[in-house]
């Protein structure tokens, strides 16, 4: 539910499709770190996604999985 209604409309539909697709998957660490990401601003997360400027490292990883789910690179 959090990864929907975040601010920006486009962030609602990646995030939405990838928890969707992933985190019934992710294991306790994987789950974490996507706790920590929803914590950041939608711009932010909208720029890495779209590959506008670099994730931070802590979230590149999962901003590439995201990015690729997405189909935005």
């Amino acid at each position: 539910m959090r990864s929907m209604r975040r601010g920006i409309k486009e962030m609602d539909i990646i995030l939405s499709a990838y928890g969707d697709a992933h985190l019934a998957a992710m294991d306790d660490a994987g789950l974490t770190l996507y706790d920590a990401l929803l914590n950041e601003n939608d711009q932010d997360l909208y720029q890495w996604v779209t590959g506008q400027i670099g994730a931070p490292d802590r979230f590149a990883a999962l901003i590439e999985d995201i990015a690729q789910h997405a189909g935005a690179r």
